[in-house]
């Protein structure tokens, strides 16, 4: 059976500050180790999204995805988001948005109710680590998700949008 929540935290730990999502991802799953509520999540980590990532939403009560954004308001943005085709989110090969809109094609049914953290992003380029706004950035991202996983429903995540 399967976690209630997916957490799905993308981008490549080799280009910058696109590494966001791989450190939130390792923050994430070291913090859940030692919690009783660790069986309430399940955390995936990849380079970028695909289609095959909507068959990780069947079965949950909520969705999160996780990711750096260049142009994003600083420091973060947390935002519901709906099923749609061909919206560009970032540089990964399918937005979150288009997964959900994969998931209901395939599945033929609504997907679980869908989140994004999309955190500030500045510089991307290979072999260079995450700069000095991005570890603030990530910062303060990670206390926004500890308050997510302390609250985990959509009432508490709705409560948290950024405006």
């Amino acid at each position: 059976m399967s976690a209630p929540i997916v957490i799905l935290a993308v981008g490549n730990p080799s280009r910058g500050d696109d590494a966001i999502g791989p450190i939130l991802h390792e923050r994430l799953a070291a913090w859940l180790r030692d919690t009783p509520m660790a069986g309430q999540f399940e955390l995936i980590e990849d380079f970028q999204l695909n289609i095959e990532h909507a068959l990780d939403l069947v079965g949950r009560e909520l969705a999160l995805f996780i990711d750096a954004g260049e142009g994003t308001p600083a420091p973060f943005r947390f935002t519901r988001i709906e099923p749609a085709p061909g919206i560009a989110h970032s540089s990964h090969e399918l937005p979150p948005e288009a997964v959900l809109e994969v998931y209901r094609r395939t599945m033929q049914q609504e997907p679980p109710p869908s989140y994004v953290l999309c955190v500030r992003g500045e510089a991307f380029e290979l072999g260079q680590p995450p700069g000095p706004a991005a570890q603030a950035n990530i910062e303060l991202a990670w206390r926004c998700l500890q308050q997510l996983f302390r609250e985990p429903d959509r009432a508490s995540w709705d409560r948290q949008l950024s405006a």
